[in-house]
C-alpha cells in the first residue's frame, strides 16, 4: 500500500502577522455588516447608514480575498469563498424580506 503525501506551499513567516490580521478582520467586519445591516432595517438606524453596512462586506471580502491568496488556496477553494461572500451578501436580505413577508401575512387575519 502506498501512502498519498501532500505537499501544501508554507505561509511566510514575515506574511503571518498579516494572514492572521485578514482572518480576524473578516469575522470582526462581518459582525459591523451585519450589525448595522440589522439596525437598520430594525429602524433604529437611518437609511442612510446603509453604504456603511456594504462597504463593510466590501472590505470583508477583500479581507478573504488577501487570505486565500496569501495561504495559496487552489481556485476551487477560491471559487466556494467567492459563493460563500455572495451568500453572505444575500441572506440578510433573504431574511428580512421572509420576516416582512410572514408579518403581512399574519397581519391581514
Amino acid at each position: 500500500m502506498q501512502e498519498i503525501v501532500r505537499m501544501r506551499p508554507e505561509i511566510p513567516l514575515d506574511a503571518f502577522l498579516w494572514v492572521f490580521l485578514s482572518g480576524g478582520l473578516v469575522i470582526f467586519l462581518g459582525v459591523f455588516y451585519v450589525g448595522i445591516y440589522t439596525l437598520v432595517k430594525m429602524g433604529k438606524l437611518h437609511k442612510n447608514f446603509m453604504p456603511f453596512a456594504y462597504l463593510f462586506w466590501g472590505f470583508q471580502a477583500y479581507c478573504l480575498y488577501y487570505l486565500s491568496t496569501t495561504i495559496q488556496s487552489g481556485p476551487f477553494i477560491q471559487k466556494v469563498l467567492i459563493v460563500a461572500m455572495i451568500g453572505y451578501l444575500i441572506l440578510p436580505h433573504l431574511y428580512y424580506y421572509l420576516m416582512v413577508k410572514v408579518d403581512d401575512r399574519y397581519e391581514q387575519k
